[in-house]
């Protein structure tokens, strides 16, 4: 008698040459694509030489599986960061890395590979970075690893997993105006908690699920990591399908995958998104999260950065500009606009959002994470506070460890830009 499986227990069978795979069992799994960027890769490229240390000529396992993209300290914000990312061409170019993106090709890594083509239905993908789980929304089985790890990946061209138990999350009701997925995931973090599924996979279902964006999905997927989650994964649906066929991406046969009927889940648990609305997670943690409209008092802020990989796609940029059109970013506020990739940033130039944002006082960056872990072009002062489209707010998070840093969807962000203050209107 076959045994039920959820999607997750399903995909990671398939990459272990098995038919069943049984909840914490430990397997050893293929990997169709193994990522980093340009913090994670140096530290790899080192583990990986030790590995191969006693050999002349050491060998990835496939250089058209492994993807470096130099999106976190690029351009280059100082010497540190040059040597690194000059010890990291060095390594793609003398391995012939297919797909290795710096320089103008270079997006936000978890924007940039879904656009790419690169992922798709029931993959395994590993990556030197927590938000690596992004690709979910694509139904692949996707997670975080450390740089030695992905060392052992190139080498190898495998990866050892422990099947993770499965938390169903089930959204009903009707979604409020200006709810979208990053108010979802951020109400989702507040009712598990942080580490409420740690090591566990979110599978994400319901009758909102089928109505939101794809582009809502891969920022629920992206911050499944915030309350420890090993992986987030949706079902394939149209949605996913149309968007698989507009990037180009390979279409497997069996499209459909999905969790079986009769599986049992770890746990099940139904949010009422009519009880949703715009959010704002507070300092210190994603799950400080409530309704922009129960603040009790008006929060002033002195930035708002509307990008990065969990919100930095055109359909966000989109929503933020509507906003902004015809209006000022306030006087006191630095509001700082970051494109994902270069392909977003030429569709937002040709439909006349970068106008938008240009005539209301906003700064243009090009495709970086940069200041959503602290690194450049948008670090806080002692005191400051932010409003961003970020997936962490942790002490320090974006610069000094007293400055604040809130987390919302693109059109508060964009509200509170033009208020000076956090507001969802």
């Amino acid at each position: 008698m076959k045994k039920p499986q959820t999607i997750t227990q399903k995909i990671i069978a398939r990459h272990a040459n098995k038919k069943y795979v049984e909840e914490g069992e430990f397997v050893l799994a293929k990997v169709d694509l193994a990522l980093s960027n340009d913090v994670t890769t140096p530290l790899a490229i080192k583990q990986f030489y030790k590995i191969f240390e006693n050999i002349k000529e050491p060998k990835v396992f496939d250089r058209n599986k492994i993807v470096i993209v130099m999106d976190h300290f690029t351009p280059n914000k100082d010497i540190d960061s040059a040597q690194q990312n000059k010890f990291t061409k060095e390594f793609a170019e003398k391995f012939k890395i297919k797909h290795f993106y710096f320089g103008g090709c270079v997006g936000i890594e978890h924007t940039l590979l879904p656009e790419e083509g690169l992922v798709s239905v029931g993959d395994l993908i590993i990556g030197a970075d927590s938000h690596t789980c992004t690709y979910g929304a694509l139904g692949a089985f996707s997670t975080g690893v450390g740089s030695t790890d992905l060392a052992a990946v190139w080498a190898s061209g495998k990866i050892w997993l422990r099947v993770p138990k499965t938390i169903k999350i089930v959204y009903y009701g009707k979604l409020n105006k200006n709810v979208v997925g990053k108010d979802l995931i951020l109400s989702t973090i507040k009712t598990l908690g942080v580490d409420g599924a740690n090591y566990k996979s979110l599978e994400f279902t319901g009758e909102v699920i089928s109505k939101i964006s794809i582009y809502s999905r891969f920022t629920m997927s992206n911050m499944a990591i915030e309350c420890g989650a090993k992986n987030g994964i949706f079902e394939p649906d149209k949605i996913t399908y149309n968007y698989l066929k507009n990037v180009k991406a390979k279409i497997p046969k069996d499209f459909y995958i999905k969790s079986d009927p009769d599986v049992k889940y770890d746990e099940i648990v139904e949010i009422d998104c009519s009880k949703i609305y715009p959010q704002v997670a507070l300092p210190y943690l994603p799950s400080n999260s409530i309704n922009v409209k129960d603040l009790k008092e008006k929060i002033y802020i002195d930035q708002v950065v509307i990008g990065s990989c969990t919100n930095g796609w055109y359909e966000d940029l989109y929503l933020a500009a509507k906003v902004l059109r015809n209006k000022k970013v306030n006087s006191n506020v630095r509001c700082l606009i970051f494109p994902a990739t270069p392909k977003i940033y030429k569709q937002a130039l040709k439909n006349g959002l970068i106008e938008i944002f240009l005539n209301a006082g906003c700064v243009i960056n090009p495709p970086t994470c940069g200041p959503c872990l602290g690194g450049h072009l948008g670090i806080l002062a002692e005191g400051e506070k932010a409003v961003a489209t970020t997936n962490r707010n942790f002490i320090g998070r974006m610069g000094h460890v007293k400055s604040e840093v809130y987390l919302t969807n693109p059109i508060v962000a964009a509200y509170s830009a033009i208020r000076g203050y956090i507001s969802d209107c």
